[in-house]
Formats: C-alpha cells, sequence, structure tokens
C-alpha cells in the first residue's frame, strides 16, 4: 500500500511538470510582448537618444506624421490621415487625424510638431540627429544659428494642417518621418519639467510621461524592465492586437538565449555565433535571418595622434583580415564590406574595395613613422560577447601584421556613448543603422561637424558633393554623386568598415504578423500573440 501511495504522488508530480507553462505562455494569453532589447536605455527622449535600443522603446510610446510600413520600406498614416505634395516636390502639406490624441486626452496638434521640430532644431538642446530635419528650409541655417526667428523655417500651420517646405526636392523625405528624431514630444509637459532646451528634463520619468503612441509608460527599472501598456485612446486600437510590451535589458547574449530556450522571452535581439549553425539544424523556425541596412566598422578619433595620419588609418585597415572575422567569428551571414554604405546589386552598388594586404599595410604603417613603443592606442567597444571577440581578433591582426599593440577597453552602453560624443577614444567600435532606405542616411553622417560624425574628420569636396546630390531629384544622378563621395571616405578611412550586417536573432513562434525588412522594424499594433 505504501509503494503505491509513493506511485500516485510521483505520476501526480510528473502530471504537474508537464502542464507548467512557461512565461511566454502565460503572457501570450494576457497579450503581453517580452522583448530582449539588448541593453539599458540611454533615454527615452526622441531629440536626445540615438541608439537602437531606444528605437525599439520609443516605437511603442510615441508617433510621428507616418508609421513605417514594415512590409515594403513605405510609409503609412500616422499623426497624418493623409499628405498631398507639391508637383515641385517642394511643399509638403500633411492633413492631421482629429482622432491622433496624448494619453492625457489632448488632440495631437500640428503645433506640437512646430514646437518639437524647433526644440531639436535649437543649438543650445545638442541634438545629435538635429541634422535629420536639414531637408527642410533654413532649419540647417537656425540649427547652426545663422537665423535665429524659427518663422524662417519651413514649417506653418493653416488650420488642422501642417505646411512643410523642402530646401531641394527630397524623394525620401517621407522616410525620413518615420525616424523618432522628428516625432513629437507634448509641449506643455516639456515645458512644465525643464523647458524646451534643457538636456536634464524630467518629462521622460514615469510619472511625467506624455505620448501618443500605440502604448504608455507604466514602468521603468533600471537594469531591469521597461513595461508599456495598451493606450485606450490611441487612433488605431482597432487593429491593435497587443496589450502590453515588456522590455528586458540584457546585454550578455548566453543570458539571453538561456532566457529565450527556457521560454522566458519571446525574442532574443541577438543569438551566440557559437550557436547559429545549430539553431539552423534544430530549430530553424525561431531563427530569423535576413539582411539588415547597416554597416559595423571602426570609428577612428583623427583628432589624435597617430590616427591623424592617413596612411596609418590605411595600414589598420589593410591589416583587417574581414573575411576571417566573417566566417570565423560571426557565422551568421554577414557579408565583407568594401563600402561604408550597405551596397544593394539591383540599386547602390559603389566600386570601392578594402582589401586585406599585409604587405602594402606595413609599407604605409612604416611610412607614418609611429614607434611601437609609444603608449598603446585604445579600442573602445561597449559591452557584448561579440563586439570582444571581434575586438580580440583585430587586436591579433594588428599585433601580428604591423607590431602594433592596443588595449581594449569594455564599458557599458552609456559610458560608451558618452566617451563618443565627448572624443574620449583612440579607436571605438561603431554600428550604423539607416534610419531610412537611401544611402544618403549613412554618407551625410560623415559630412563636417555632423552630430553623428564623431571622428573630427572633414572634407570640403566630400561637404560639396553631399550637398549636390541633396538636391538631385534623378535617382542616376545622386548615385553617381553618392559613389564619388563614397570613393573619399574610403580613400581616407576616418571609419573602417569592416563588414554588412545581417539580422540574426530568435523569435518565437507565438509571435505572428512579424516583417522581415531591411530596416529590422515592427510596429508593434500590426502585432499579435497566439
Amino acid at each position: 500500500m505504501h509503494w503505491l501511495l509513493i506511485l500516485f504522488l510521483f505520476l501526480a508530480g510528473c502530471s504537474g511538470n508537464t502542464d507548467q507553462k512557461s512565461k511566454v505562455d502565460l503572457y501570450s494569453e494576457q497579450g503581453i510582448l517580452l522583448l530582449g532589447n539588448g541593453t539599458e536605455p540611454s533615454g527615452i527622449d526622441p531629440h536626445i537618444v540615438t541608439g537602437v535600443p531606444e528605437h525599439k522603446i520609443l516605437l511603442a510610446l510615441l508617433e510621428g506624421l507616418v508609421i513605417f510600413n514594415p512590409q515594403n520600406n513605405g510609409v503609412l498614416p500616422g499623426v497624418a490621415s493623409e499628405w498631398v505634395i507639391s508637383e515641385d516636390g517642394l511643399t509638403y502639406t500633411f492633413i492631421f487625424n482629429p482622432e491622433a490624441k496624448w494619453t492625457n486626452g489632448e488632440s495631437v496638434k500640428p503645433e506640437h510638431f512646430v514646437y518639437s521640430w524647433k526644440r531639436i532644431l535649437s543649438p543650445e538642446l545638442g541634438a545629435q540627429y538635429a541634422d535629420m530635419l536639414y531637408v527642410i528650409k533654413n532649419a540647417e541655417s537656425f540649427h547652426k544659428g545663422q537665423i535665429k526667428d524659427f518663422s524662417k523655417v519651413g514649417v506653418s500651420v493653416f488650420e488642422n494642417k501642417l505646411v512643410v517646405t523642402l530646401e531641394n526636392p527630397t524623394p525620401y523625405f517621407l522616410n525620413i518621418l518615420t525616424h523618432y528624431s522628428t516625432w513629437p514630444v507634448h509641449p506643455e509637459t516639456v515645458e512644465k519639467f525643464g523647458g524646451m532646451t534643457s538636456r536634464n528634463n524630467k518629462w521622460t520619468r514615469v510619472n511625467n510621461f506624455i505620448g501618443n503612441g500605440p502604448f504608455k509608460l507604466d514602468s521603468w527599472e533600471i537594469n531591469k524592465s521597461l513595461k508599456v501598456s495598451r493606450n485606450d485612446l490611441y487612433w488605431g486600437n482597432d487593429s491593435n492586437k497587443i496589450n502590453g510590451i515588456e522590455f528586458l535589458p540584457i546585454d550578455n547574449e548566453l543570458t539571453q538565449d538561456r532566457l529565450f530556450r527556457s521560454g522566458g522571452i519571446h525574442l532574443a535581439n541577438t543569438v551566440p555565433t557559437e550557436k547559429i549553425i545549430r539553431y539552423r539544424e534544430e530549430r530553424p523556425k525561431e531563427l530569423v535571418e535576413h539582411n539588415y541596412f547597416g554597416t559595423y566598422y571602426y570609428r577612428i578619433n583623427t583628432n589624435k595622434s597617430p590616427l591623424n595620419d592617413v596612411n596609418f588609418r590605411k595600414a589598420l585597415s589593410l591589416s583587417i583580415d574581414r573575411d576571417l572575422i566573417v566566417k570565423s567569428i560571426l557565422k551568421g551571414n554577414q557579408k565583407v564590406s568594401y563600402s561604408f554604405t550597405p551596397p544593394d546589386e539591383n540599386s547602390y552598388n559603389p566600386s570601392t574595395k578594402l582589401e586585406f594586404n599585409p604587405v602594402k599595410a606595413k609599407l604605409l604603417f612604416k611610412e607614418s613613422g609611429y614607434d611601437i613603443n609609444n603608449q598603446p592606442l585604445e579600442v573602445l567597444y561597449n559591452t557584448s560577447e561579440g563586439h570582444q571577440k571581434i575586438a580580440q581578433a583585430i587586436q591579433e591582426m594588428w599585433k601580428k601584421h604591423l607590431g602594433l599593440n592596443v588595449i581594449l577597453t569594455n564599458v557599458d552602453w552609456k559610458v560608451y556613448l558618452a566617451r563618443e560624443t565627448q572624443g574620449e577614444f583612440d579607436i571605438s567600435r561603431a554600428g550604423w543603422i539607416g534610419d531610412y532606405p537611401d544611402p544618403f542616411t549613412f554618407l551625410d553622417m560623415m559630412v563636417t561637424d555632423r552630430g553623428n560624425n564623431k571622428t573630427g574628420w572633414s572634407n570640403a569636396r566630400y561637404d560639396e558633393i553631399l550637398n549636390n546630390a541633396a538636391s538631385q531629384i534623378s535617382t542616376t544622378k545622386r548615385y553617381e554623386l553618392y559613389e564619388e563621395a563614397e570613393k573619399i571616405l574610403i580613400d581616407e578611412l576616418p571609419v573602417i568598415p569592416l563588414y554588412t550586417y545581417t539580422r540574426t536573432y530568435l523569435l518565437s513562434e507565438r509571435v505572428k504578423n512579424w516583417q522581415k525588412n531591411i530596416l529590422d522594424t515592427n510596429p508593434y499594433q500590426f502585432l499579435s500573440l497566439e
């Protein structure tokens, strides 16, 4: 009798384990997404932040004039229900959706965009993405202090419409508007908690935040999670099947991988390189791989010696075996870079080259006159096993082929961003993801004094070419000018491109309507959970 009782308890325990649901199962039933978001965001002010982790969160909390269309890389109506473009391509008139509301119940008005764009263009704010709006008439002049009267900038209000006048016809202008730097902030809230140009404004704190996106901010525990819930006032709720999202800052790839496999998150935004092949073989439906409009590169501080010597920079580039990095370290279908802008065989495909040539590298290194007994240079990177592996490989290549010693410095995301912005680095790991599907989003970044240049590099001819390209309606002509600029960039190497990104991540089969696109952007209101 005693052994029967033991057997019964054993079977009951087995049955309980079988029926136990994972966190993903439970949250899916509640309509809540669990997203691995890489790292702790530096903030959620759309006019100050610059990173991908921040973008993923802002995509839930705020909405611009238009929404990114994840199916074709185009645009869909957002705050603007429709728009009219003048025949000369210079004037855009956006008609506002009367149902577009802030989370406090107020209507989103054209005046709010005027305020927001004045804010990001105010030089006192120090927004690195202010140049996103330079396509607007007199926006650059206002940002650089050449004019003080914002009414002269090509943004005005007429009834319930926002009228935008451009410097030149810009075929990708609507695509620019899908970027968070062009999204609105709630003027009264910003003014209440610090003012238009305060970088220490407290409006983004949980109890203060007023947004207009499909979700509202519920909580934010640093280095633990940021939670949002459905915004009941959002105009597009008829198609929104997600009730909430929890963003988890996990920068350790192995930790994120274990959490995904145990049913703790719907999405792991990276995959440990050593596990990619295994996932392809054993769990192919959960492994997502696709092209990504981005470049992984090393940013060079050209204000410092010996990095201000172009021969030294060329020697660094020529001694990097990119094929080895892609095939032996990354293993995720990445492609070796031969340009800064990701090439496309069907559109923009520059003829530039980045070769591996240790013999030539040694000659140029010798010509630079650098003494290898000098204090070692530093390579800065933010916390990630992937960044570390690449840095260690390049460290070995430079030692082997040039006799050059470098030290590797690993810091968290916020410190990394601060040091780059302040120029406190020699060489830093960097990645640039296109803000919209046009090469200009890469090349314009390297124009003199652009907020995201961060290299100190300047070339008058390069600036002139990009300025000319911005005024071209013809795609063919623009691409010709882009390639001319690209050649200057690759010849002088203030940045050393390593490879073109592909996106490789893990996604639960419970997540439906997820689209693979080159910007890796999926507005959450279009998703569902099963």
